[in-house]
């Protein structure tokens, strides 16, 4: 069961937490993130979502495309946004840094 952002405050909510995820942009009920990673790179950060993804019950999106990697998270029959859909997203954020700048 997915718990859903309704209402003015939800979206606020929503809009708030945007702001924090830099490059994260809200397409319908989906948030998106395109990332430019290398084959290995791509091969990490896909492994490190899919860990973080099944502790929270999700099933982002991820592929690559023409050297880029497409993450979508959020329900594709359009049930919305969630909780830890942007949980999902910032944790995404932590391991994407890690991986680019590992220092």
């Amino acid at each position: 069961m997915r718990a859903l952002w309704s209402g003015r405050a939800g979206r606020d909510y929503l809009s708030d937490a945007l702001t924090q995820l830099a490059g994260w942009t809200q397409h319908g009920q989906q948030i998106r993130r395109t990332l430019v990673l290398d084959d290995s790179q791509h091969a990490e950060l896909t492994e490190r979502i899919k860990v973080a993804a099944d502790a929270l019950h999700l099933r982002p999106d991820v592929r690559r495309v023409e050297g880029h990697t497409q993450i979508h998270l959020g329900a594709p029959n359009g049930e919305g946004i969630t909780e830890g859909d942007v949980a999902l997203a910032a944790r995404i954020e932590d391991v994407y840094r890690t991986i680019v700048d590992p220092s």
